[in-house]
């Protein structure tokens, strides 16, 4: 569940960073984030398949429950550095013009 979630992050997020006219919103480092942590699961996924065998294909509903809120927990975390990264760098200059607003 986890890999499926975080796949999905990733294909959305490198679709909408090749359609994009420009990268000032660095779309294309949220899609490196969520590609890292597709292929992360990707090897965890190997892993258990080769710890498990046949079982890794029939997981518990509680598994199934907690691997989907951890990949929505990871897909919401690269969020938050992708925030973060856009408020530190502020390509547009907005943080800029908020803050001497207020000054």
């Amino acid at each position: 569940m986890t890999l499926l979630i975080t796949v999905f992050a990733a294909v959305i997020a490198s679709v909408k960073w090749y359609t994009a006219k420009d990268d000032s919103m660095k779309i294309g480092t949220l899609a490196l984030i969520y590609w890292g942590a597709a292929l992360m699961w990707t090897v965890d996924a190997v892993a258990e398949y080769i710890e498990l065998g046949a079982e890794f294909f029939t997981p518990a509903t509680e598994d199934m429950i907690n691997d989907g809120f951890l990949g929505l927990a990871a897909v919401a975390l690269g969020l938050i550095i992708w925030f973060v990264m856009l408020v530190i760098k502020d390509p547009k200059g907005r943080v800029k013009t908020a803050l001497s607003k207020n000054s």
